[in-house]
């Protein structure tokens, strides 16, 4: 492989500490062996002429820089990596998101369904690449309650209401405590969440937390809450799998092809009763001595085998692959 020069194409740089960020950070930190990578928020600067190949993460939302490099660089060395909102929501109604799928030589999706929302004419440009994060040890978690976590700025995206109303549904259990990470994005949604942890004193919002922060607390918890009307491949599910922390999750196809088809920790998207039912589940035989009949302990299993494709090195080893197919052939 000849070594291309690449540049990363975020709509968000590190102030954000979001998702776009991180993993257009790992990625140059990923393909580092093999390439020089920078990260700009928009493309072309003041480096551009020596590019060769773009990695533009979002659709419409770095789609001027997109259609920038298809008229430098017409048929070669583009690939647009789709998030949450480009797949289902976005690309059935935006031009411009819709133009930057015809650009791109490779469609990167984050998990295995997302090519199905794909026009049937762009899914074979798509490419899975699952977002990696490095292993952390299970810690040692009490049996005297069930701590779940949900990890998500309060955003309706995200359906923060679904948690609300399970949390009330469960106001009377003492041994089941939910905390709640995140940032109100949402003005309203955060007037709700104070009010909540005053009724119900098992739930407490712990507002934004730096993020070595946020994964202790996935690490400490029996259980990661993830609500989400839409996601692309959420960076919280791959670091509660690689903590050894299992997931109950909205049933939606970026939850869904993350954990896979035959999980057992889904509920329907926005069914809080259902959501409520699971938690209590997990916390039914906690302590049992038949580990093996518990939801908790299924759910860790199933878990486990799905880490692996949260491994940094499989992550690098598509993201090398995908470089190879983007670089120019030798003259």
């Amino acid at each position: 492989m000849s070594n291309p020069s690449l540049v990363i194409v975020s709509p968000a740089l590190p102030g954000a500490n979001n998702g776009n960020w991180r993993t257009a950070h790992r990625w140059k930190t990923l393909l580092s062996p093999v390439c020089s990578a920078r990260v700009v928020q928009q493309w072309p600067d003041a480096g551009a002429s020596a590019d060769t190949v773009m990695l533009a993460l979002h659709a419409r939302r770095s789609a001027e820089s997109i259609a920038h490099w298809a008229n430098t660089h017409p048929g070669r060395g583009l690939a647009v990596v789709l998030t949450g909102t480009d797949l289902y929501q976005d690309i059935g109604s935006d031009p411009q998101a819709q133009r930057s799928l015809q650009l791109a030589q490779r469609l990167v999706v984050l998990q295995a369904l997302g090519a199905e929302a794909l026009p049937p004419e762009c899914r074979a440009k798509a490419r899975v690449v699952y977002q990696s994060t490095p292993a952390r040890a299970e810690l040692p978690k009490s049996a005297r309650h069930l701590r779940a976590v949900m990890v998500g700025h309060l955003r309706q995206v995200k359906s923060p209401q679904t948690l609300f109303d399970a949390a009330r549904l469960l106001c009377g259990r003492e041994d089941i405590r939910i905390d709640h990470i995140g940032d109100a994005g949402d003005a309203g949604l955060g007037e709700l969440a104070r009010a909540l942890a005053s009724d119900c004193p098992g739930y407490r919002w712990l507002g934004a937390l730096p993020h070595a922060q946020t994964r202790q607390r996935i690490q400490r918890a029996h259980v990661l809450v993830h609500t989400s009307a839409l996601e692309g491949g959420a960076h919280v599910i791959m670091e509660a799998v690689r903590s050894g922390t299992p997931v109950l999750a909205s049933r939606v196809p970026g939850n869904v092809g993350m954990l896979g088809n035959d999980y057992a920790g889904y509920f329907p998207h926005g069914d809080a009763a259902a959501l409520a039912a699971l938690l209590e589940a997990c916390r039914t035989g906690q302590g049992s001595k038949d580990r093996a009949a518990g939801l908790l302990d299924s759910l860790r299993t199933q878990c486990a085998l799905r880490a692996p494709l949260f491994d940094p090195r499989a992550e690098q080893a598509a993201l090398f692959q995908l470089l190879n197919e983007l670089q120019p052939p030798p003259p």
